[in-house]
């Protein structure tokens, strides 16, 4: 006689409970597997990654994906890794990453014009408050991106090495039935 409790839905459907960290470690963990999981080398991902957090780290939001693109193509990268690795700075994020790359700039290049007003931080907004400010903020980015252009190229390297030689070993395992 067949198993009737086994085929039989329960009573009430569980319920599972999804909050927005949960969906936020979803998508997360969806964009690192797609990243990846790419087709290239890992020391051009890196460099795509490196390329991306650079461009994202200047105070050009509306131009960054345009200016990632072409560098990457021109680079021969890997378009989709570079264009997602700008993404820690967009729209959500401008207002205190621009006031940050402001005061990392101000330690930089000397600034005694008016201070950065958090209410006004579009391009236009901040190119009409002078030259002098987005030159600063220009120079913070440039500060704070080189360094992390570089620790990106060898953490990215590093860990993409290590996935894929993980990935791998995962494979030969299933395949070899051990």
């Amino acid at each position: 006689m067949p198993d009737l409790k086994r085929h039989t839905p329960p009573a009430e459907p569980i319920k599972k409970k999804k909050d927005w960290w949960t969906g936020t470690k979803r998508l997360t963990r969806y964009w690192y597997l797609r990243v990846m999981r790419q087709n290239s080398s890992p020391k051009e991902l890196a460099t795509a990654l490196a390329l991306g957090m650079f461009i994202g780290a200047l105070p050009i939001i509306p131009l960054q994906s345009i200016i990632v693109l072409a560098l990457a193509f021109v680079f021969k990268l890997n378009k989709f890794a570079a264009w997602m690795a700008t993404n820690y700075s967009n729209a959500v994020t401008m207002a205190p990453f621009y006031y940050f790359l402001f005061h990392v700039g101000k330690v930089v290049v000397p600034y005694e014009g008016h201070p950065l007003d958090l209410n006004h931080l579009e391009m236009v907004q901040i190119i009409e408050s002078g030259w002098d400010l987005y030159m600063v903020m220009f120079a913070g980015g440039l500060v704070f991106g080189i360094p992390a252009t570089i620790l990106t190229y060898f953490v990215s390297l590093f860990g993409i090495r290590a996935y894929r030689k993980r990935r791998a070993l995962k494979l030969l395992r299933k395949r070899t039935g051990s």
